[in-house]
């Protein structure tokens, strides 16, 4: 699927985001996704990103210490491929793994490659998730890398990690950073006793908080997702692009594994600022109470 963003600006930039259905052979999973990867180059993509962990299938649904045995090392076997193949296309490679820093501690680490496969740099998932079928915190340290972005030949890149799209401070540190398209790598789906009632809803919150962080911060989001069914989640696809307006530019199906290929203009980052000039009138002055968790009474008490 091909979209266009038709704008007067410079900087064009042409982004690709894999939308793929895991497997249980990981060795099947890389390979298909370099066959996607190889594909999108096909089409003249320049930045592409892979969904979440697109090496396995999504084992956190059980909590099982056999899955620590998935993991490896950075730089390790995906990380080499990765490397390799961006090299060999020439493009910037952004793709998620489960990395084993050291015994014990484990990260959901995303990794950007440059064109010539040298690695940009790496961000390890801050927000880590303990849902029903999304048992995160049992395998993956919250990350200690901040809110990193990455110089590349094609713009500046921010990643961060699927449970990472639903916090706007995240984001706003990417932004601040320099990120000129905020990568989510992402692997979220229905729970099949719940779609038919609530799939509509969660869909349509999970890609208007993200069209709100492009709106927030006048950058470019783009987020790969899984496809398929694995246990009794139905990975919901729809992966898409949107544009420093909010505006989606591009969507993937539901069901099927696809390229998303969408030409971006990071010239239309400062045109929007320009118009919309969020960043120049925050009030960082008043913002200390972000560093809360919450209001607490007994605070108001004592100042007083």
């Amino acid at each position: 699927m091909y979209a266009r963003l038709v704008s007067k600006d410079s900087r064009p930039v042409r982004v690709a985001l894999v939308q793929m259905a895991c497997q249980e052979d990981p060795s099947a999973n890389r390979d298909r996704a370099l066959r996607m990867v190889e594909e999108a180059a096909g089409q003249g993509a320049q930045v592409i990103c892979l969904p979440e962990l697109f090496g396995t299938r999504y084992f956190c649904q059980t909590e099982d210490h056999a899955n620590f045995a998935l993991a490896e090392s950075i730089p390790g076997p995906t990380t080499e491929i990765l490397a390799a193949t961006a090299a060999r296309l020439g493009v910037v490679l952004v793709g998620s793994v489960f990395e084993r820093r050291a015994a014990g501690l484990y990260h959901n680490t995303a990794c950007v490659f440059d064109v010539d496969g040298r690695m940009a740099g790496l961000y390890r998932k801050a927000h880590i998730p303990d849902d029903p079928l999304y048992y995160e915190k049992f395998y993956f340290t919250p990350g200690d890398t901040g809110y990193r972005t990455f110089p590349t030949k094609f713009g500046r890149v921010g990643v961060l990690v699927c449970w990472d799209q639903w916090f706007p401070e995240a984001a706003r540190l990417a932004a601040l950073a320099g990120a000129e398209i905020l990568f989510y790598p992402t692997a979220i789906g229905w729970h099949a006793e719940e779609k038919a009632s609530h799939g509509e809803t969660q869909f349509s919150a999970w890609q208007t908080i993200q069209r709100g962080h492009a709106i927030a911060n006048g950058i470019f989001t783009a987020s790969p997702n899984r496809t398929g069914t694995e246990g009794t989640i139905e990975f919901w696809g729809g992966s898409f692009v949107t544009a420093p307006n909010g505006e989606v530019l591009a969507q993937a199906s539901h069901e099927a594994e696809e390229v998303l290929v969408v030409d971006c203009c990071l010239g239309d980052i400062e045109e929007t600022r320009q118009h919309w000039p969020f960043l120049r009138d925050r009030r960082v002055d008043t913002y200390t109470g972000l560093l809360r968790l919450a209001d607490d009474d007994d605070d108001d008490e004592i100042a007083r």
